[in-house]
């Protein structure tokens, strides 16, 4: 994402958006900012000259390096969610990258685990939206991670329905922000290279090597989510965007 520029580079004029901006005035709140994909994607916007909220219920072990601040936040508390938009400046992107798996078969659903991952995934992204895109620039960007899982798992049934209905909500958002130019995209990885792989709470459910034959990475992930929120993913928006190393093929 270069700065933003009036001349001609081609056919094309490159696109004049604040999102090309690398002068610090970008800022970006992300959820789950301290462990696994949320904490990657931190680390990549601040490496892209963005400022960051970075919102968890336990702080990093070292703030990253970059025009970063940490809010606490239990995500699974809807007033603690509204007094975190209520304090937080002005946002041009939203990314709700926070969530955890609890694994159950059918037969043994714990309706505790349900609704704690309901309110985490879809809950706290519905708050976060509703409070926060109207104060949003035109152009401002919202991604939400969600799963490959959300297609449906043995095992994973009440995580994969949380992960599904980010889909409906993100699609049902970017047809109300669209003419803001205000998108809303999922990004649904696979089997990725966390914390979480190893969380005991899995069971006798391990995570499954992709095709290509590794987990994905972090990074790769949060790449793809900087890509969204520049200036050339302005077309895309309701999409979601399985990145699985082969595993849905």
């Amino acid at each position: 994402m270069g700065p933003s520029m009036s001349t001609q580079t081609g056919p094309a004029s490159r696109p004049r958006d604040r999102h090309c901006a690398q002068d610090g005035s970008r800022h970006a709140l992300v959820t789950g900012c301290a462990s696994g994909i949320g904490a990657a994607i931190t680390a990549r916007l601040l490496a892209g000259g963005w400022r960051v909220t970075g919102v968890d219920l336990r702080a990093p072990r070292q703030d990253p390096p970059g025009d970063f601040r940490y809010a606490q936040a239990d995500l699974a508390a809807t007033d603690e969610v509204l007094r975190l938009c209520a304090n937080c400046p002005d946002v041009d992107a939203l990314v709700h990258a926070a969530g955890f798996m609890r694994v159950n078969p059918v037969g043994a659903f714990r309706p505790e685990d349900g609704e704690a991952m309901w309110r985490v995934h879809v809950q706290a992204a519905e708050t976060l939206i509703d409070a926060l895109a109207a104060r949003m620039p035109d152009g401002g960007r919202i991604v939400l991670i969600g799963s490959r899982t959300a297609a449906g798992a043995a095992r994973r049934g009440q995580y994969a329905a949380t992960k599904a209905a980010l889909l409906g909500l993100a699609r049902s958002c970017a047809a109300e922000l669209a003419p803001r130019g205000v998108t809303v995209n999922v990004v649904a990885p696979g089997a990725t290279d966390t914390p979480m792989l190893a969380d005991p709470t899995r069971g006798g459910s391990p995570p499954r090597l992709p095709p290509i034959g590794r987990f994905i990475r972090t990074d790769e992930i949060a790449e793809l989510v900087a890509y969204l929120l520049g200036p050339y993913a302005a077309a895309i928006t309701g999409q979601q965007i399985v990145v699985c190393g082969g595993g849905s093929l």
